[in-house]
Formats: C-alpha cells, structure tokens, sequence
C-alpha cells in the first residue's frame, strides 16, 4: 500500500484548481494498482482537491485535523459542505491534541501527515513561505527527513491575487 500525503495552497484560481485535479488524477492513478492512501488536512484548495481524487480512485483517506476546534473557527461556510463531505468519507479521522487552530496545531498536523507518508505531493508555486506551518516549510520538513516529494504545479497554474 501507497500513503501519499498533500499540502498546498489554498488560494488557487478557478482555472488552477481544473489544471491541479488533472495533474494529481495522472499522478495517484499510477499508484492505485497496490491500493492508494491519501492523508490530509482537507482545508480548502489543494488539500480537498487531493482528498477528493483519492476518493474518486477509490483510495482510503486519512484526514488530520489541526485542532479541536478547527471546523467552527477556521472552515468558512461556503466550503463547509465540502469539508464535511470530505470528512465523513474519510475512512480514518485524526484531531491532533491542540483546542485551538494556530501555527503550533498547523505544525503538529503538517508532522502526522509526514509521520504517516511514504510520498509527499505539494502542490507549490515554489515561492517562499509566509511563516512556520505553510506548504513551503512542510516541503522542507519532507526533505529534511528524506521523504521523496513530487512537486504538483501544472502549467498555467496560478494563485489568487498574483
């Protein structure tokens, strides 16, 4: 069995999140044959995206939550049905023992994702990070570590307000 984690961005454009669907359904495919597992946070963009293709190729989903908390403070209501679809699909549920969503619970989940892969996807433009617990430095902590990362950034890719 394959456990393939995600992190990413959130703020992909309409257009981005069609080009990142298709890139991640030719990039899990190759890895269903020996059953595929995916672990995510499920936050919106990239994380869901990638949740609901390993749902859509049949895989298991692994979801980490942050913090206990997380639902009510940080899913904003126009994806909440989403993020609960997603959530009650998953067939494992981890909340990481932080009450509130911040750097620190972003950090311990981000490490569970990598505790539990063999591969990570990034789905990364590449730039710099905007602080501790963001997709650049999770990128770094699977480096560091050794876990192979496929970086997930098709052409024409882009992010909200760039």
């Amino acid at each position: 069995m394959t456990v393939i984690a995600v992190t990413g961005h959130m703020d992909l454009t309409e257009q981005s999140v069609v080009l990142v669907r298709e890139a991640l359904k030719t990039l899990l495919a190759d890895h269903t044959q020996d059953g595929l597992t995916g672990v995510s946070c499920i936050a919106k963009g990239a994380d869901a995206i990638f949740a609901d293709v390993v749902l859509s190729l049949g895989g298991r989903l692994v979801v980490v939550v942050p913090s206990a908390d997380y639902r009510q403070t940080k899913v904003k209501p126009g994806y909440a049905t989403e993020f609960d679809r997603l959530h009650g699909a998953a067939h494992e549920v981890v909340v990481m023992p932080h009450a509130q969503a911040n750097r620190e619970a972003y950090e311990a989940a981000n490490k569970e994702l990598l505790r539990r892969a063999d591969h990570l996807f990034a789905v990364w433009d590449g730039q710099p990070g905007n602080g501790r617990g963001g997709t650049a430095d999770t990128v770094a902590s699977a480096r560091a570590i050794g876990l192979p990362v496929t970086i997930v950034w098709p052409d024409g890719a882009t992010r909200q307000n760039q």
